[in-house]
């Protein structure tokens, strides 16, 4: 595993790119960048066109021999910058799950760019939307931008889960046993996130994901997209060709609490063992002990430790460390917190892929939340390789 920093310049202008590679004795290798602009003063059309230029000089040199599986595309504004995007979507030949989301990159830049990219795989865009990546015994189904257009935020929830549980019975899977990753999107989170939350349960109740059973790892957060009625958006990703006991759910006990105490239903975090590695994916973690409390309301730096506190813990339960992490989403409620939390997070991970995105929390008092992949070699006989 390595990770690196390093500046392009496309169009005459200057463009970071933070990658993490990992690259096992056996099987695939994968990579994660992280795409941000630098110049703040650029018109959204340019800054569009710059970060979509250093993208694809990175499938042309860097990422040669790998394929973009899954992107998402962070705005400033989306309903002006919606169109921009599309237009260069509509010119783009290799077919990649992409999310576009307003959450709005905190470097004061219009957009920003994190791309999963896997080496030597198959990847198709089905007429369902999903986009299908094969390679070996599994298959991985990523699932970029949906969103309805009508109905209240609970509404579209039900909706949108169960064309998503469709679509995978379609394929010979279910939401239950192959969905490992969900992020809702969720505009105006302090009106309309209780109305995912019991559109979620509803879905779920369906489908006997209850605290007997388990939930699926997730993330909700603030993010609108162009379209002002279109009030949640959902991303997925699941994988068939599992073993059940190729999974494994994380909960660090001594210091989160199980989410349905105070309501919800998902999982703190996933592992996945396969023959040559393991897959671990933390929801949206926050400032929260073992009884469901935020702690250190109003105080930003403390906040940021006790969410770190938990992330490590979920991480330590999966074997994995901060070291193993490709990837982290930041997200702020108050923009004033930025120069801090940056300074923190290039202190501590220097590194490490990373955007810090205006996005509020769930909670009014959480400050901060962040979420995050890991990846590290292992050796496990019983299963197939990646």
């Amino acid at each position: 595993m390595a990770t690196s920093i390093h500046n392009l310049t496309v169009n005459g202008n200057e463009v970071q790119v933070e990658r993490f590679d990992f690259q096992s004795n056996k099987g695939i290798g994968e990579r994660h960048i992280m795409i941000h602009l630098t110049q703040k003063s650029l018109s959204a059309k340019q800054q569009v066109m710059d970060a979509f230029a250093a993208y694809s000089l990175l499938l042309g040199t860097d990422m040669a021999g790998y394929t973009p599986v899954f992107r998402r595309i962070f705005l400033s504004d989306a309903a002006n910058q919606n169109d921009l995007v599309s237009e260069k979507l509509s010119q783009e030949s290799t077919p990649v799950a992409t999310s576009v989301v307003e959450q709005p990159p905190l470097n004061g830049t219009k957009i920003a760019m994190w791309v999963y990219f896997l080496e030597n795989v198959h990847s198709e865009l089905l007429a369902s939307g999903l986009h299908q990546v094969r390679h070996g015994a599994y298959t991985h189904y990523w699932g970029g931008t949906t969103t309805k257009k009508s109905g209240s935020s609970e509404d579209q929830t039900v909706a949108l889960l169960s064309d998503y549980a469709r679509l995978l019975d379609e394929k010979g899977l279910s939401l239950e046993d192959d969905c490992i990753r969900t992020w809702f999107f969720v505009q105006n989170v302090d009106v309309n996130y209780q109305g995912v939350v019991d559109g979620r349960n509803r879905v779920f109740d369906e489908h006997n994901l209850t605290n007997r059973t388990h939930f699926i790892t997730s993330t909700g957060i603030g993010g609108r997209c162009a379209d002002r009625n279109e009030l949640v958006q959902l991303n997925t990703y699941a994988v068939g060709g599992l073993q059940p006991e190729q999974l494994k759910f994380l909960y660090a006990k001594d210091y989160l609490n199980s989410t349905y105490e105070y309501g919800v239903r998902f999982e703190r975090g996933t592992l996945i063992d396969y023959g040559d590695r393991r897959h671990i994916f933390i929801s949206g973690t926050a400032s929260i002990d073992n009884k469901g409390n935020v702690l250190h309301i109003g105080e930003i730096d403390k906040q940021v430790h006790r969410m770190w506190q938990n992330v490590e813990a979920l991480l330590d339960e999966g074997g994995c460390g901060f070291e193993d992490v490709a990837q982290m989403l930041v997200y702020l409620r108050d923009p004033a917190d930025f120069d801090l939390v940056r300074k923190m997070f290039d202190e501590r991970f220097p590194n490490t892929p990373k955007v810090i995105l205006l996005a509020p929390v769930c909670r009014p008092t959480w400050l901060i939340e962040m979420e995050c992949m890991a990846v590290k070699e292992v050796r496990n006989a019983q299963f197939a390789e990646f």
